[in-house]
């Protein structure tokens, strides 16, 4: 489905992230992995290679515009095109607003928004001049509903779905389609790490009476990046298996 294209994936070393990788490289695309740090990045690449992928992988700071930028330069030098981009790298947060300092905040809205801004700002450039491109971001359920503690991350999330629908009415007329997936409970490792007297209260919320897979939210990617999505553009594709609290 994705044979020959070019996919930049921010967050692309473990969970979610790691598994868009590797569902675009089983669909023939050239696939580049970013991480925060050089040891994560070489063992996500590491293990793919083992699966018999070629994939390449860099640790540019997403806070820095500069370095962002010269790093989606070299990597549209070295394969000549950049089709696709997943800002998928961010993180969570659970204090209630009494415990969380500036600092907290601030480090989600870094992270969670400006990193994304900063990698679209840098492609968007080469999809114009291409003609063509797919911006895909990550989401939550609680951009939707928010969360009863940690007010960042679902803020962080809204900002992420206004950025998606802004981009995909300014950005259409050059073919660039812009698109968000809004994951539910997935079972990544953090959280399969949470007790299980937690996760079996959420499971109970779910008409579908499991929590995600990496696999099913990578598959809601693998759609909205392949030609089966040619005129989906500006949504928040929810995977959260009809979860709704």
């Amino acid at each position: 489905m994705l044979k020959d294209k070019v996919a930049i994936i921010t967050g692309g070393t473990r969970g979610i992230g790691f598994e868009i990788a590797r569902v675009f490289l089983e669909n023939h695309a050239k696939v580049v992995i970013f991480g925060s740090k050089e040891e994560s990045v070489n063992e996500a690449l590491t293990s793919l290679r083992e699966e018999g992928y070629d994939v390449d992988g860099y640790y540019p700071n997403l806070n820095e515009f500069n370095q962002v930028s010269q790093v989606v330069n070299e990597i549209h030098q070295k394969y000549g095109k950049i089709d696709i981009l997943v800002n998928n790298a961010g993180i969570s947060a659970n204090k209630k607003i009494d415990d969380t300092t500036v600092e907290d905040f601030q480090k989600i809205m870094d992270i969670n928004v400006n990193a994304m801004f900063y990698m679209t700002k840098a492609v968007v450039p080469l999809m114009k001049e291409a003609h063509h491109g797919v911006i895909l971001n990550t989401s939550s359920m609680v951009s939707i509903y928010g969360q009863p503690s940690g007010v960042g991350y679902p803020t962080s999330k809204f900002a992420v779905n206004g950025m998606t629908k802004s981009l995909a009415r300014e950005l259409g007329t050059f073919n660039i389609r812009v698109n968000a997936v809004a994951p539910g409970v997935t079972n990544t490792d953090m959280v399969a790490s949470l007790p299980k007297e937690m996760i079996e209260p959420l499971i109970k919320t779910i008409p579908l009476g499991r929590v995600g897979e990496p696999r099913d939210v990578a598959n809601a990617f693998l759609f909205l990046a392949s030609p089966l999505a040619s005129y989906v553009t500006g949504e928040i594709l929810s995977v959260d298996g009809a979860a709704r609290s």
